[in-house]
């Protein structure tokens, strides 16, 4: 439902469902109850309606950006990116209908989940933390967490036998954004150890929850990253069997920031795709069949 003062003027029918929608929102049960027994009087002024969506509306607004606040402090985004704030330009390649496609989170609702491949600095991150936000702003569970961080965490966990504790946070959440996978020799010792990335992805992949997975490893070398080739190979058949795969074959938007910024040191530059963005926007929409294609 808006949560905005409608652009244009809306009939009895649809003030009357916006205020039962801003008022379940707001928990006031007994207002709506009320609302409906004056409705039913036999003289239904417009006026009226209109004047009470002014006064419920601000409040439903401030309850949503709460919540939505909420949720992005139990996500642990690093920082908040938007799609607005993503320079395409510099990624021709990039199916740009796909990631718009993913940006209006159905992949979240059918379970799929999206893999991103690529070099570092291609804008693999920026898009993985784009869609958290995204699906932190409709209310949903998301945790974000580097490959290394919770390789660390379920390692360390194996020492006093909490490990089913610990596996939780993972492969409850409705979206999990693992990022930087394999990006760290340390973190490469770690996969190896008990199978923890199989203990969290497999019970992802059986319940249908959305994982968003970046990585600078080709799919046909997590054997090596993972140390065992049979148990990479289910997992990566799994993984890409239910997902949107995009590989960003482009340069790195880091280094040309830098060399930039070495070269006009005075400009005091700040990276379009680095810097901290308030709470997205509402996800556009995709509006071309192209959206479905894979990322080649």
């Amino acid at each position: 439902m808006p949560v905005t003062k409608p652009a244009t003027k809306l009939n009895p029918d649809e003030l009357l469902k916006h205020l039962h929608d801003g008022l379940g929102i707001l928990g006031l049960g007994e207002l709506s109850r009320a609302l409906d027994e004056s409705i039913g009087e036999p003289v239904k002024d417009d006026s009226r309606l209109a004047w009470l969506w002014r006064l419920v509306e601000p409040q439903v607004r401030r309850r949503l950006e709460s919540r939505a606040e909420r949720r992005i402090r139990e996500a642990r985004l690093p920082v908040r990116k938007t799609f607005e704030a993503f320079n395409f330009g510099f990624q021709p390649k990039l199916d740009k209908d796909l990631v718009m496609e993913l940006a209006t989170l159905r992949f979240v609702a059918q379970g799929k989940n999206v893999l991103l491949a690529g070099m570092s600095g291609t804008g693999k991150s920026h898009i993985a933390l784009a869609l958290g936000l995204l699906a932190c702003t409709t209310n949903r569970r998301v945790l974000y967490t580097t490959s290394a961080d919770m390789l660390a965490r379920l390692n360390m966990s194996l020492a006093d036998d909490t490990l089913a504790n610990a596996l939780k946070p993972y492969t409850r959440a409705e979206l999990l954004v693992l990022d930087e996978v394999g990006l760290e020799q340390v973190e490469r010792s770690e996969a190896r150890r008990s199978g923890l990335m199989q203990k969290v992805l497999l019970p992802r992949y059986n319940q249908q929850r959305s994982t968003i997975i970046t990585s600078n490893i080709p799919w046909d070398a997590w054997g090596d990253y993972l140390g065992d080739h049979l148990g990479a190979t289910a997992l990566v058949d799994r993984l890409l069997h239910h997902s949107h795969v995009i590989v960003i074959n482009g340069p790195s938007y880091r280094d040309w920031q830098h060399k930039q910024d070495v070269a006009n040191p005075s400009s005091g530059s700040t990276s379009k795709t680095d810097a901290a963005i308030p709470v997205a926007k509402v996800a556009p929409r995709a509006t071309s069949g192209a959206a479905r294609r894979r990322a080649k």
